[in-house]
């Protein structure tokens, strides 16, 4: 089993991406047993943005979506914002929050052993290595319960995200929200994005 990301998002993301040359600079595919994280190192400051292309299961229960904390530089305190708005079919819902202590990478983005169905999410990091200014994300992404599971269905997210930080982002950490593992074949592809 093996996502094409590139494909995916070439396809269907380029009327929501920044323009110019995306590089590949990693790819994390999680192994047997799974992963309680997941984690790029040593970011290059070479680049203009930074985009994360995920696609991800974790082992949560009950539920058939789950989503990922997002942090960087190992930052855990309450230096985060974020908003978000996701629908799921039948209704819609938004939200914001201030003093986190990490960004996240949708509302139930993506899927769960529990549902047996997987999720996909696009991570857009802007200005990431711009000592000038905080630090803004935005994500795109979504899952398909193909029914509920647990009640719940499957949800279409948009969301925006503040690092109030002006250090250059040199790593990204993923962590699933409700599940303690992300499930074998979950693969993360790390692009630096060059100006047009």
């Amino acid at each position: 089993m093996s996502p094409i990301l590139g494909i995916w998002a070439s396809q269907n993301y380029s009327r929501y991406s920044i323009t110019g040359s995306y590089e590949s600079i990693a790819t994390t595919t999680v192994g047997s047993g799974g992963a309680s994280n997941v984690e790029f190192t040593s970011i290059p400051g070479t680049y203009t943005h930074l985009q994360v292309r995920c696609f991800a299961q974790t082992n949560r229960g009950t539920y058939g979506i789950d989503e990922a904390n997002i942090t960087f530089n190992s930052d855990t305190n309450s230096n985060y914002a974020r908003h978000f708005i996701y629908g799921d079919g039948s209704s819609a819902f938004a939200d914001g929050q201030s003093s986190q202590t990490s960004m996240v990478s949708g509302s139930g983005n993506f899927g769960t052993t529990t549902g047996s169905n997987w999720g996909i999410a696009i991570v857009d990091i802007l200005d990431y290595a711009n000592t000038n200014k905080y630090k803004t994300m935005r994500t795109l992404s979504g899952t398909d319960c193909n029914g509920t599971v647990g009640g719940l269905g499957g949800r279409m997210n948009f969301v925006s995200g503040l690092w109030q930080n002006t250090n250059a982002i040199t790593s990204i950490k993923f962590v699933p929200t409700v599940g303690t593992l992300f499930s074998q074949y979950s693969s993360f592809a790390l692009y630096g994005i060059r100006s047009a």
